[in-house]
């Protein structure tokens, strides 16, 4: 790809990828973010041990892993019906909340630096 000037120019521009990493090392720093994706990974880790137990009826383990990162992760419902379907969801929907979460974690962090007084 060239410019007017003839310059040649790559399909990634630098700043912009520095920033998207800028983004996501943001968002996936704050500790908020970490417990709550250490939870989601611990709840579905536990609703796997469950559902595989010695249980004759089914279990409802899998909706626990579903309803901590919804709304998101509620596309299962339309996935072709696989197990990994259940993994992705969950973790896209675990992914996708992590964002929001840190974003308020964020805001309310320097709402507070602003409120203290300074001696």
């Amino acid at each position: 790809m060239s410019t007017a000037r003839g310059e040649s120019t790559t399909m990634t521009d630098t700043t912009a990828s520095h920033r998207a990493l800028r983004a996501v090392r943001r968002t996936f720093a704050g500790v908020y973010v970490r417990v709550y994706l250490a939870v989601c990974v611990a709840l579905l880790g536990w609703s796997v041990v469950v559902s595989t137990g010695p249980n004759e009826d089914a279990s409802f383990a899998g909706v626990v892993p579903l309803m901590a990162t919804a709304p998101l992760s509620l596309i299962v419902i339309v996935l072709p019906d696989h197990v990994s379907m259940f993994y992705l969801s969950v973790g896209v929907g675990a992914l996708a909340n992590a964002v929001p979460i840190a974003w308020c974690a964020r805001v309310l962090s320097r709402a507070l630096d602003r409120s203290r007084p300074t001696a």
